[in-house]
């Protein structure tokens, strides 16, 4: 088990909100907030300190039994007086008495790619904050790159507040249309990557291309589904897309390497 975060996920993080898990009955049994390493300085605390408490006391039976306690961050990329706000709310939430009972909840539904600012384990977080950028050699196939910082941030502003959220887009509406590009090279790929904020978030494999006619500068989209296949997965996803200075453009194409 990782001991703590690499650099450059630290400064992705900011301040964040977290949660400590007892693998014996996966139940919550910690919540804080910090920002670097401060999520696994509890691990450290329970075999430097002497102190007795429920934390502690918790992280040294989980390591008598020869496990590891798991680690949740629940939110990050906030201010510290965000982050204070989150942990003050789950920590009410999950010890307010009437609400004990919170399996029964059916009306929620967790977000789709919650690769942004959503729940994620500690390994996640250096995939997604400190992974590798995608070499030229490793591209098995022809594939599109769509860059989708404008349209997945579009969404309707939720609240008025001080510090507002906004409801995204589904990821594949926000990838699949509508773009000024070249059909007979969009025809060719096998895959399209949708690329939000530098990184491949998920990869689709169009079946058909469409253009919008009520669009006046012949804007073309497509309609496919989700690849799911680990091998395919495992070459683009969580991958940076390589920079280009100067590049404006939402679409790139790469071509298989064929060396």
């Amino acid at each position: 088990m990782a001991k703590g975060f690499s650099q450059k996920t630290k400064e992705e993080l900011k301040y964040y909100v977290y949660v400590l898990i007892d693998p014996r009955d996966n139940k919550i049994f910690y919540v804080g907030k910090g920002n670097s390493n401060r999520g696994f300085s509890h691990i450290e605390e329970s075999i430097e300190s002497l102190r007795d408490t429920g934390k502690l006391e918790t992280i040294r039976a989980i390591k008598r039994n020869n496990q590891e306690v798991k680690h949740y961050i629940i939110r990050c990329g906030l201010e510290e007086s965000e982050a204070l706000l989150v942990e003050s709310v789950l920590i009410e939430f999950l010890t307010f008495k009437d609400f004990l009972e919170v399996s029964k909840i059916t009306n929620i539904v967790a977000g789709h790619h919650s690769f942004n600012q959503g729940i994620k384990t500690i390994e996640e977080c250096e995939i997604l904050y400190n992974c590798k950028e995608l070499d030229s050699k490793d591209i098995k196939h022809n594939i599109l790159v769509i860059n989708i910082n404008k349209t997945f941030d579009t969404g309707k502003k939720k609240s008025k507040s001080e510090h507002p959220f906004y409801e995204r887009p589904n990821i594949y509406e926000a990838t699949r249309g509508w773009w000024v590009l070249d059909r007979n090279k969009a025809e060719k790929v096998d895959f399209v990557l949708a690329e939000y904020k530098g990184v491949v978030r998920a990869i689709f494999q169009p079946k058909q291309w469409l253009q919008d006619e009520n669009i006046g500068d012949k804007r073309w989209g497509f309609e496919g589904d989700e690849v799911t296949d680990k091998t395919i997965l495992d070459i683009y996803l969580n991958k940076k897309i390589p920079k280009k200075k100067g590049m404006a453009n939402p679409i790139r194409y790469f071509s298989k390497f064929e060396g």
